[in-house]
């Protein structure tokens, strides 16, 4: 089969190429699907130079999520539609997974959406919902809100019933965010604090933020005495740091979220989240917006892309 397969991490993908490769033998309680649609998230690109907590030992196939049909495997008949999470070897003709992260695909979604849910959508509802407990009414602040975790944020944060304030660095893809999720406010990723802070009459509630860096440090003194400030990653390339003196004199907490993690630290708590994704999936409440679907050769195109920023919500490669 064709699979993406990194064989020497480096900063440019020179160490990552298309090879054909063995098909994949599913062991005992595994599922082997034929890949329809592959999402590609923040961390793939991270792997491939070494700079993701994860590190598979060379050569491996990136790719975390896949949408696709059973080819063989106990439990699901052959030609089901199952989306899975598979941490790696996504980004491949067909892929071995274990059976318990195997689903079926709700009707009301395509291959590529399918694929767009799963890793985005986890870690918004393990933010919004395990962590910072959000409710009805209050102000969420989504920074990379044009972004595939950053837009699952705004689409879930709207269906719990909160009031979205949504942020980027381009006008042009914050328009996008606002025809598809309407928020009820969008602001520049730099220099939104008085702006955010007028329209929530004193702070944020919870803030939501993938980007860290000079953002990060413009959010602590955009929160409200009370609020949660959600740290999902660092895609500004600076780990911030904060003085204690501010959440403390500001009375706001500091959360990490790993939603990964959290599932495997708490097996039941992770099926929850899991399932209540998919059911508000299934129910047409949260829905991914899938940028565009890219083929597995034009791989490179797909990953130059997230590095530059030039996505709203999802890429999926197509093998």
């Amino acid at each position: 089969m064709k699979a993406l397969v990194v064989h020497a991490l480096s900063d440019d993908l020179s160490g990552t190429a298309l090879a054909d490769v063995a098909d994949p033998a599913p062991a005992p309680g595994q599922i082997l699907i034929r890949v329809r649609a592959a999402s590609l998230n923040y961390p793939d690109l991270l792997m491939t130079r070494g700079g993701y907590q994860l590190k598979p030992p060379l050569p491996f196939t990136p790719g975390m999520e896949v949408a696709g049909e059973v080819v063989a495997g106990e439990g699901f008949q052959g030609g089901t539609r199952v989306v899975a999470g598979t941490r790696i070897g996504g980004f491949a003709e067909l892929v071995a997974v274990d059976a318990g992260s195997v689903r079926v695909i709700p009707e009301n979604l395509s291959f590529a959406e399918a694929a767009s849910v799963g890793a985005a959508y986890l870690t918004a509802y393990v933010a919004l919902v395990r962590l910072a407990s959000v409710q009805p009414g209050e102000w969420v602040l989504v920074h990379g809100a044009t972004g595939g975790v950053g837009l699952a944020a705004v689409d879930l944060a709207k269906a719990l019933g909160a009031r979205v304030i949504a942020t980027s660095r381009s006008p042009e893809k914050l328009a996008v965010v606002r025809a598809l999720y309407a928020p009820d406010a969008t602001l520049p990723a730099s220099g939104f604090r008085e702006q955010a802070k007028a329209l929530t009459d004193g702070g944020v509630d919870v803030a939501f933020d993938p980007v860290g860096g000079d953002v990060f440090d413009e959010t602590t003194r955009t929160m409200a005495f009370g609020g949660r400030l959600l740290v999902i990653g660092f895609t500004s390339g600076r780990i911030a740091t904060v003085p204690t003196n501010i959440p403390l004199i500001k009375g706001f907490s500091v959360i990490g979220v790993r939603a990964g993690e959290y599932g495997r630290r708490f097996p039941e708590r992770g099926r929850e989240n899991l399932d209540a994704v998919w059911a508000m999936a299934a129910d047409g409440r949260i829905r991914p917006h899938v940028h565009a679907e890219v083929a597995l050769d034009d791989w490179r195109a797909a990953f130059d892309a997230m590095e530059h920023s030039a996505v709203v919500g999802k890429l999926v490669l197509v093998p």
